[in-house]
């Protein structure tokens, strides 16, 4: 909570690998969060979404705000971690003390996301930093989970990157509350902002925000400055009564999730320990039964109580 970058590096170890004291760890935490501003940025490869961070933190450090990174990269098919390509791309920032770029690999979690990002960025939040900056793994249409993360989402696209078409039907498109055309300088920069803007008009759900379409360079720089100001526009925008909607909401799925996990959890040890899950496998591997009428079986049987687990143990 002081900030040591240390002490937040082997924090967001614990909880990356689930270790025993995760979840202690976390409610020790929780009530220390909810002070940052969680900013989420998506597209696909290529589009120069790391460079435009670089940028974002910079002007984000020179008007007076600390901010944390989480770089999502893909799963190392050797040793499983990240690739750590962003954490080359901002080494610069590194020694900066108002900034902390942690790197985390996908463990092949779905969604662009790994699996502890919203932990993580909490860690961050109770850390003390102002923004928190999450950046996905950048692998295609699928990446919608940083809207579960992130209080406003960026979508960066660049000109020539492929069917325009395909860019606007990706689900990334559904997302977003600003977007970004980032390599302004190239050709067919102005006929991409039209495209997006076309798609932003034939949408059917009407908000009280209208997501705005700029163009930036990240290379020189251009343009940064105009996306914290609409940043800043849709934090505003948020204030109205929308963030507290978003909230409650991300509150109930994250519950959601928690629930299902130790539910899952605690059935799964509880038919292993009575040997019923290798005699269903076996069945099923047999072709004896099927999946689905091997899990009906297995609800349909009572659930020893934890009590009870522990005077037989």
């Amino acid at each position: 909570m002081k900030g040591d970058k240390r002490s937040i590096a082997r924090t967001i170890s614990i909880i990356e690998n689930n270790e025993e004291e995760a979840q202690k760890l976390m409610a020790l935490l929780y009530p220390k969060t909810g002070k940052a501003y969680t900013i989420g940025i998506t597209g696909p490869p290529g589009a120069g979404k790391s460079t435009l961070i670089e940028k974002l933190v910079k002007e984000l450090r020179n008007r007076g705000k600390t901010v944390g990174v989480v770089a999502v990269d893909p799963t190392s098919p050797f040793t499983g971690g990240a690739f750590l390509g962003d954490r080359v791309r901002m080494q610069d920032l590194s020694v900066d003390q108002g900034v902390y770029i942690r790197s985390m690999a996908t463990r092949n979690y779905p969604g662009g996301l790994a699996r502890a990002t919203k932990d993580v960025s909490r860690v961050l939040d109770a850390s003390g930093k102002d923004v928190v900056i999450v950046e996905t793994v950048g692998a295609g249409q699928s990446e919608v989970e940083v809207v579960k993360v992130a209080n406003t989402v960026i979508v960066v696209l660049a000109p020539g990157l492929g069917d325009d078409i395909q860019a606007i039907k990706a689900g990334q498109m559904e997302i977003g509350d600003i977007f970004v055309v980032n390599k302004a300088d190239r050709e067919n920069a102005n006929k991409a902002v039209n495209y997006i803007e076309a798609m932003l008009e034939l949408a059917t759900e009407k908000t009280g925000w209208r997501p705005p379409v700029l163009k930036t360079s990240a290379f020189t720089g251009e343009g940064v400055a105009q996306l914290l100001e609409y940043i800043d526009q849709h934090k505003a925008y948020l204030k109205t009564g929308v963030l507290d909607e978003r909230r409650k909401e991300s509150v109930e799925n994250e519950l959601i999730e928690a629930l299902k996990e130790k539910i899952t959890e605690s059935i799964l040890n509880d038919f292993r320990s009575r040997g019923e899950w290798e005699k269903l496998t076996q069945k099923i591997l047999a072709r004896q039964t099927d999946p689905y009428t091997a899990a009906d079986e297995l609800l349909a049987k009572p659930l020893k109580s934890k009590t009870k687990r522990k005077r037989e143990q």
